[in-house]
């Protein structure tokens, strides 16, 4: 079979143990990002199954419509970024493994590297440091602080974890039905979410980007939180309102960010906002980027392949298509 493999920035999917799963195949990798259809549909004209990283690259009904061999979209996670109507539409199948049962604990991880790097402000002192100044600050302790998770999944419930071991007070909210498997698991509830924007000292996000959560911390949730506040976001940019987490900053609540992800990727842009404020940290959306985590998510992407090849397609999302 004819395989693409798009975005594999530093050509590591074939020093994964997972990628013997695709021998026999003619696999081409990708190491660069285009985003321009005329040049994807050049690239991937003789394409049978297409293996995603991630959201990395927009497959759109355009492009879809130039790859008549196409029969398949492998992927791991959420897929806002495929026209699945055009897939069905076309015969395309898409086999996307949700990991319903399977925190990510590299996101977990990265998102304690960016609490703690912004709390004690490592990236200006390292800088500082580096340009002959020493100490340029006083950070925040965490021990007794109060960390809000918002969305009780399998990250959030994660994040709370590790939240306790540096002995936080934990709040949460989430749906109705989190919030009580969060009370279960010993942790205190929000009364409300005005409340739980007002009482938290680090607020870190865990949802899914979804029609029901876009947009869903809006920019009078910001306006609730302390000047010395910190918002965490590793999820997806578009769970906050557009504009509203910068225009925050500015006006003083929170006083931090920290951010893995961007409304559009990659930023190449030097200026962005985001990216120039002292009281942001910012990291190129590398939540999910370690040697393991790759191992996890690609053994699931080269299965699906496996099971088309057999025909008996797996963890398909379009069903419609098989019949």
């Amino acid at each position: 079979m004819k395989i693409s493999i798009l975005d594999d920035y530093f050509d590591t999917l074939r020093t994964l143990p997972c990628f013997r799963k695709l021998e026999g195949h003619e696999v081409e990798i990708w190491n660069d990002h285009v985003g321009d259809v005329d040049e994807l549909a050049h690239r991937l004209k003789e394409t049978e199954a297409l293996v995603l990283i991630r959201e990395r690259t927009k497959i759109s009904a355009p492009l879809l419509e130039r790859l008549p061999n196409l029969k398949l979209i492998s992927q791991r996670s959420v897929y806002p970024h495929i026209d699945i109507a055009a897939c069905t539409r076309l015969g395309i199948i898409v086999s996307s493994n949700m990991h319903a049962g399977t925190p990510s604990y590299a996101t977990t991880e990265l998102t304690w590297g960016l609490i703690l790097s912004a709390m004690r402000q490592i990236p200006q002192q390292v800088a500082a440091l580096k340009s002959g100044i020493w100490q340029t600050g006083v950070g925040r302790t965490l021990r007794g602080a109060t960390l809000g998770i918002y969305g009780y999944g399998r990250i959030g419930e994660a994040v709370a974890g590790y939240g306790q071991a540096f002995g936080m007070n934990l709040l949460v909210w989430a749906r109705e039905a989190s919030r009580e498997r969060a009370r279960a698991n010993g942790y205190r509830p929000a009364l409300s979410k005005e409340a739980f924007f007002e009482e938290s000292d680090v607020i870190s996000l865990h949802m899914r980007l979804v029609d029901a959560t876009r947009g869903i911390v809006t920019a009078s949730d910001l306006a609730r939180m302390k000047p010395s506040a910190l918002l965490v976001n590793t999820s997806r940019a578009g769970l906050i309102q557009p504009g509203a987490l910068i225009r925050a900053l500015e006006q003083g609540r929170p006083g931090m960010a920290a951010v893995d992800v961007f409304d559009d990727e990659p930023v190449r842009d030097i200026h962005h906002p985001l990216l120039t404020s002292n009281n942001v940290v910012a990291t190129p959306h590398i939540g999910y980027v370690t040697l393991e985590e790759y191992e996890i998510q690609f053994v699931d992407i080269f299965d699906q392949i496996t099971a088309f090849c057999a025909g008996k397609p797996i963890n398909v999302v379009n069903p419609a298509v098989l019949r």
